[in-house]
């Protein structure tokens, strides 16, 4: 086992699982039951995918709302599929796992040992992977138990946490200006819509405003 990939892996797993707490309070100020804020995160294991369906639900949109808003969410996840499937060469029962493992930080830790070889290349997703989903799961329980004891989890201001962790997810990603400029302006234009539309679709319409910005900057 390469230290330097088990090192990272590690690194990143747990800081990202630490997301989980926030996930399962916003669960719970969303109206969620504890069984249901669990589940989200064992079988959706995708971030951005389930705080838009709390999101979403909480502010009373519609079950259909949330599912397409996660949907478009978690398109990338098929795209890394893709680019990941050549190195792992899953097979048999690693297809069921791999898939459910396959995320941005996975891919990315992955990718990130190219230098080292396909071996510790594998070895990245694999620890990566399951650790985040072992860590996020385990976190998410304590932020949902955490927030029910609290009571009102919106009188501890905890229905902000969905934006928050958006923010945290999102931030470290946006890395030159074009991105910048694409998240002001789905930002601005979600604030524009909020007001006027119901909820879900100024999520929906800002993932289309970036499936426009990106075909326009690759024409």
């Amino acid at each position: 086992m390469n230290r330097t990939t088990a090192s990272a892996s590690f690194s990143v797993s747990f800081t990202v699982g630490l997301y989980g707490v926030a996930f399962g309070a916003a669960g719970i100020a969303a109206g969620f039951s504890l069984i249901q804020t669990c589940a989200l995160s064992l079988l959706t294991f995708s971030g951005a995918s389930q705080f838009a369906v709390v999101g979403v639900l909480g502010a009373g949109g519609t079950a259909l709302s949330g599912i397409a808003t996660a949907s478009l969410l978690g398109i990338r996840n098929a795209l890394y599929g893709l680019r990941m499937a050549p190195i792992m060469k899953f097979r048999g029962w690693k297809r069921v796992v791999g898939a459910q493992v396959t995320i941005d930080e996975s891919t990315g830790v992955a990718l990130g040992q190219s230098d080292l070889g396909e071996d510790a290349m594998r070895q990245g997703f694999w620890l990566t992977g399951i650790g985040v989903y072992i860590f996020w799961n385990l976190f998410t329980v304590v932020g949902a138990l955490g927030a029910q004891a609290m009571g009102d989890p919106a009188a501890w201001g905890l229905d902000a946490a969905v934006p928050a962790a958006f923010l945290g997810l999102v931030w470290p990603r946006l890395t030159n200006k074009k991105e910048r400029t694409l998240a002001v302006s789905a930002m601005l234009l979600a604030l524009v819509l909020t007001p006027l539309v119901a909820a879900g679709i100024p999520i929906i319409s800002t993932a289309l405003l970036a499936v426009a910005f990106g075909w326009k900057v690759r024409k």
